[in-house]
């Protein structure tokens, strides 16, 4: 009886241990989730159709500016990009009946990317009906993203934010 428990308790052991080796540490996992968002963002670029949602707005004074609202955005696409960002600071010559964001639509040239370590860069010009905005993005691949906009009638205003693939519906 004393063999067969010590024999059972061996064989319990072993199966525990392997068991045990086969699963992944919390190191591990945290590591395929952040290779699974790195390549989520790299298709995202590559396929130059995201979503920009702005948290933060830092005009040309410094001062840094919590949006509240998640409402502030930039659809980027190849063949068409859609903006409405607030914005504060400077305006050189805005019209009277403007309300005072940075609205556009237009299709983006001179397109390009390059990669770093760490992060993307994408620049892109686009045409709006008075103006011509030149958008500067830093994505990093945690999908944090740094949005700097220069426009002829405006001085430039970053926003700090993140993006992240269209909704189906927003495809349509």
């Amino acid at each position: 009886m004393k063999t067969k428990l010590s024999v059972l308790l061996f064989l319990v052991s072993i199966l525990n241990f392997s068991v045990s080796a086969q699963e992944k540490t919390k190191k591990e996992l945290k590591q395929e989730r952040e290779l699974k968002k790195q390549n989520e963002i790299k298709a995202l670029i590559d396929s130059q159709n995201f979503v920009f949602e702005a948290q933060k707005a830092t005009p040309q004074g410094g001062r840094l500016i919590q949006l509240d609202y998640n409402t502030y955005f930039l659809k980027f696409k190849a063949d068409s990009t859609t903006c409405d960002l607030p914005f504060f600071g400077r305006g050189y010559n805005v019209g009277y009946n403007s309300d005072g964001g940075i609205k556009f639509e237009g299709k983006p040239e001179n397109i390009r990317v390059e990669s770093k370590k760490n992060n993307t860069i994408l620049k892109a010009t686009v045409r709006g009906k008075s103006d011509v905005y030149d958008l500067l993005f830093s994505i990093f691949y945690n999908g944090s993203t740094t949005l700097s906009v220069s426009s002829n009638n405006r001085g430039p205003i970053s926003y700090d934010g993140i993006i992240y693939a269209p909704k189906i519906a927003e495809k349509q």
